[in-house]
């Protein structure tokens, strides 16, 4: 008993972590990926925890086949009563029924075993009737105590649900009534379950039914060398000739499932033989987590990888966008037009001069600006070189949400995450959000007063230039916001021949003030600054990328405490 409530403490862990959406995006087979986990939960809750908790516990044989077998034939023949019911229409059993002894309706009752399904107690005749999703439970006195009989849907339904719950209901069950005909023995369908039950040491027992007279010996012959050459050598096999029935409705003869009865009886009486079925079964089915198990962690680490690749692909579009902002910096595109005219207005009026030279040339200048009513040529300058980094950045962003937005669709995994997140926040993510052009805005403003800042900081530790210095801060400011868009990056190499062959003068009257080292570093400075706030912007573009897959599916340790889980069954797994 120490030793199953060991076990069970392992396998209630492994429990635990599968209990987590660990495939929410398509990425690889999510189809298959979300099958398997489904099969793991279903077996642990249906099968491999109820049985540890009550090894003693009445034996569960789901009687499962193909469509139009006669499983629900059969369990009426077994019980003796129409407990389910047959029928030409297919699907036939919507419903699962399971019969039982009136004296272990309690076990089968409680939520114990499949706790997943409603219970509906009686059956056609007895007035209950179930419904998809519901479990009906029909006690029968014919049937002997410590067995129950499940009715379970198609293995091949042509409805899907019918087809999953078939599979969970063989899953949690301590034996398999493997339900075939002569026409339809060789189908591939149900020897993919057979092919399950052998690698998961199931008990097992098959019933061949409608065999004509004349084809029993060959026909139970080939199934017995199919058995064997698939590993199931020694299964017990019980055939059911081929009989004119009445109706749909009628019960196979007594004499005709006798051998089937009497097999079903000596298990249910004889506890050494329930026992061996159940150590049988419950090892196998604890030995298949070995293999099960960490193949769910590979799966779940291609899942994360997936998600992982979203993001990164996001993160790249924006570390384009950095670069393409930086070639913009360096290409002098942004020392052409209305800057390039400002410039030349700065120039050309003997502003930038006379602000070097004498405080009063620059009273007298900015109060003449001021009679006429048009702001200062630097000004003019400093404002239309915020307008042209602004727009440099808005491109930047723009490209970088668009081009993030088609690398995503041409994912599945992308194209899924954008239809789960709707079609107003995918349409959002193709450009740059509402707010960038303020925050830009903002950001080349405060980039600008920054480089004031440092001119004036540069100025204060030169006293023999403060005088120049402090009479023309704006100035200066503006020629190393200029330097910053050079194409060589630095002032030895301004190129502002562009905007009236000024460059050199410019570059002079800057080292004259400040010196070359000095100029080298404001510059370097300034550039930094810039890209540290551009860089900052376009990491709150690219997180509203990244915010999507934030959070979503596997937690990092989900693979290493799986397979942690499952070494830890295995090593507790012995009965």
């Amino acid at each position: 008993m120490a030793g199953n409530d060991r076990l069970r403490a392992a396998l209630e862990s492994l429990r635990r972590h599968l209990d987590q959406d660990l495939f929410p995006l398509e990425i690889g087979d999510a189809a298959a990926d979300r099958r398997v986990l489904g099969e793991l939960r279903g077996q642990l809750d249906d099968y491999l925890l109820p049985r540890l908790a009550a090894i003693d516990a009445p034996l569960l044989a789901v009687v499962g086949g193909s469509t139009g077998a006669g499983k629900s034939t059969l369990v009426n023949s077994l019980a003796g009563t129409t407990v389910t019911e047959p029928g030409v229409l297919r699907p036939t059993t919507l419903a699962p029924t399971l019969v039982c002894n009136p004296a272990d309706a309690a076990w089968f009752t409680s939520t114990m075993v499949l706790p997943g399904l409603a219970r509906v107690t009686g059956g056609p005749s007895g007035g209950g009737r179930g419904e998809p999703g519901t479990l009906r439970i029909a006690p029968v006195e014919a049937l002997p105590p410590g067995m129950a009989l499940l009715d379970a849907p198609d293995i091949d339904s042509v409805v899907t649900a019918n087809r999953e719950l078939a599979a969970q209901l063989l899953a949690a069950a301590d034996l398999w009534l493997f339900v075939t005909t002569a026409a339809r023995y060789a189908d591939e369908v149900p020897w993919s379950f057979l092919r399950l039950a052998r690698e998961r040491s199931t008990a097992l027992a098959v019933i061949l039914q409608r065999v004509p007279a004349e084809a029993s010996a060959p026909v139970t012959a080939d199934l017995t060398r199919l058995l064997r050459e698939n590993g199931l050598g020694g299964t017990p096999l019980f055939t059911v000739p081929e009989l004119a029935l009445p109706s749909e409705r009628a019960r196979l003869p007594a004499d005709v499932v006798q051998p089937i009865a009497t097999w079903l009886a000596d298990l249910s009486v004889d506890a050494r033989a329930r026992a061996e079925i159940v150590r049988r079964t419950l090892t196998g089915a604890l030995d298949s987590l070995g293999t099960r198990v960490p193949d769910l962690a590979d799966r779940v680490e291609r899942q994360r990888a997936g998600i992982a690749e979203l993001r990164d692909i996001a993160g790249r579009a924006y570390d384009v966008a950095m670069s393409a902002f930086d070639e913009g910096m360096r290409d002098g595109r942004l020392l052409r037009g209305e800057v390039l005219a400002r410039w030349q207005d700065f120039v050309g009026t003997g502003d930038l001069m006379r602000a070097l030279e004498s405080r009063i040339g620059w009273l007298r200048d900015r109060l003449a600006a001021a009679f006429r009513g048009r702001p200062a040529p630097d000004r003019e300058l400093r404002v239309a070189l915020e307008s042209g980094v602004e727009s440099l950045i808005r491109a930047t962003a723009d490209a970088a949400a668009e081009r993030a937005v088609e690398a995503w669709l041409a994912l599945p995994a992308g194209r899924d995450l954008l239809e789960k997140s709707g079609v107003t926040v995918s349409g959002r993510l193709g450009r740059a959000s509402a707010d960038l052009p303020r925050k830009a805005g903002t950001a080349v403003r405060d980039w600008q007063g920054h480089v004031l800042d440092l001119v004036r900081s540069e100025g204060a530790d030169r006293r023999t230039l403060a005088r120049a210095a402090s009479f023309g801060v704006n100035s200066l400011g503006v020629l190393i916001m200029l330097a910053v868009f050079s194409t060589t990056g630095g002032i030895t190499g301004i190129e502002l021949g562009i905007a009236g062959g000024t460059g050199v003068l410019s570059q002079k009257l800057l080292e004259a003030v400040f010196g070359d080292q000095a100029v080298r570093t404001l510059t370097q400075q300034a550039r930094e600054d810039l890209r540290r706030r551009v860089r900052a912007l376009l990491d709150e573009e690219r997180d509203r990328f990244t915010s999507l897959v934030e959070g979503l599916g596997p937690a990092a340790d989900t693979a290493p405490r799986l397979r942690e889980a499952a070494k830890a069954v295995q090593e507790r797994g012995v009965l």
